[in-house]
């Protein structure tokens, strides 16, 4: 069996929106195909509307936050979880 590889394209956007939502710019991580995996980006509440209607993007779950965070804790203090 032929094992396809997904193209750019197919890969799933995430998005995890980090400022309160009566800001006037939205700060947010934005990764693609792997949400440990993202940048920081800032835009203006209209063309982050536009961004995520574009890139089809997902919101990332509690479940994906937490795992996310506490990988970020341990590449940062060693320990998973753990400060």
């Amino acid at each position: 069996m032929e094992h396809r590889v997904k193209t750019f394209n197919e890969y799933t956007r995430y998005i995890r929106v980090r400022s309160a939502p009566e800001d006037k710019f939205v700060e947010f991580d934005f990764a693609i195909g792997y949400p440990e995996l993202f940048v920081e980006l800032v835009l203006p509440r209209g063309a982050f509307k536009t961004f995520c209607e574009h890139n089809n993007v997902v919101h990332m779950d509690s479940a994906m936050i937490r795992q996310i965070d506490e990988d970020m804790v341990k590449w940062r203090f060693g320990e998973n979880g753990h400060r």
